[in-house]
């Protein structure tokens, strides 16, 4: 999938959780819009040796981008999206694995939270488990 970077349609705000920060949506979004296409770095190393900054904010670059041993951090607000599961956006890599476009999975209405799902590293929303901060022994922010 070839696609322009864009804007976020979403602005940063501290969700008045434990979560902390997190991204809302600056205007009502319809479903399969897109919210935004963040260009990644790319990282050639293996998960476990990353710092754990870096593991709560990279994406499983392999599974997305077909990159083995690579894995990628989202720039814009691409690894600031929080979990939720359902989440309201899904997420997909793009332009030859340059990017990662985030994708209304259903309407979103302006001021809403937008998440994506930590569990399904292949971007979809909804998972069976709920335990990718378990699974990873990655803290979550609070």
């Amino acid at each position: 999938m070839k696609q322009e970077l864009q804007a976020s349609l979403g602005y940063l705000m501290d969700t008045k959780t434990s979560k902390g920060l997190g991204v809302f949506a600056s205007r009502d979004v319809g479903l399969a819009e897109i919210v935004e296409v963040a260009p990644v770095i790319q990282l050639r190393s293996n998960y476990s040796e990353l710092p754990e900054q870096l593991r709560q904010r990279v994406f499983h670059w392999a599974r997305l981008a077909g990159l083995n041993g690579v894995h990628a951090l989202a720039l814009g607000y691409g690894s600031m999206y929080n979990h939720g599961n359902p989440a309201n956006l899904r997420y997909l890599a793009c332009n030859d694995g340059t990017a990662i476009a985030f994708v209304a999975a259903r309407s979103i209405n302006k001021d809403e939270e937008l998440t994506i799902n930590y569990n399904d590293t292949g971007g979809d929303v909804a998972s069976g488990e709920d335990n990718w901060f378990a699974t990873t022994g990655v803290t979550p922010i609070t």
